[in-house]
């Protein structure tokens, strides 16, 4: 599992016009090629009357699956520069589709690879995109007399409070970065003077909303 990757947000639907043709671009979170196919299914059907709807898509840890379509525009003018503004912002996972509705301007072959790529970068603005990093669940079980140092502590750190469990003992959650639990541990135990019971939890991935 990569320990941090940029996809969109989710789904996103953004119009310009240009020379009188309507590009929409619509945007999906898509982690198999299979979601992939059926999302471009789903926006040709709505749109069955448009002149193309031209689709990208980068699926896998390692973009092992990269698509691109054209759909009737000149070979190379739509799909790929569709697909070299996902390249181009790092994103994993992530599919568009851009339908155009012809305005009887012919926009030439420069002038369509800018088209759609244009619609893309502005329609994955629209939508977001998230960084989404590796986090593994650290629960510190702790007497009740540590709770108030501990919980400040977490809260002003880098560290993310997930959740306290009061219990006999009381166990607190913190959200951690795959590669700082071994640092988080030493400063929990140093934190305790060695009074506290540290053990992992689950591996989950948080996202955050950024600009690229």
């Amino acid at each position: 599992m990569l320990s941090h990757y940029y996809t969109v947000k989710g789904y996103g639907e953004h119009e310009i016009i240009i020379q009188k043709s309507r590009f929409i671009c619509y945007s999906q979170r898509a982690t198999t090629e299979e979601e992939a196919i059926s999302f471009i299914q789903q926006i040709k059907k709505k749109h069955h009357d448009a002149n193309h709807n031209c689709s990208a898509y980068l699926i896998g840890e390692h973009d092992n699956i990269q698509k691109a379509n054209d759909d009737g525009e000149p070979t190379g003018t739509a799909g790929v520069p569709m697909l070299e503004v996902l390249k181009k912002k790092n994103l994993k996972d992530t599919v568009v589709v851009v339908t155009r509705y012809f305005g009887g301007i012919k926009l030439g072959g420069g002038g369509l690879i800018r088209a759609y790529g244009k619609s893309v970068s502005e329609g994955l603005q629209v939508a977001g995109i998230v960084e989404r990093k590796l986090m593994r669940v650290m629960h510190t079980k702790i007497d009740y007399t540590w709770l108030g140092k501990v919980e400040n502590e977490i809260r002003s750190s880098t560290y993310l409070l997930k959740e306290i469990h009061y219990l006999n003992d009381v166990e607190v959650e913190a959200y951690v970065e795959e590669e700082k639990k071994q640092s988080f541990l030493e400063w929990m135990t140093e934190l305790t003077n060695g009074k506290s019971e540290i053990s992992e939890g689950d591996v989950t991935y948080l996202e955050e909303r950024v600009e690229i």
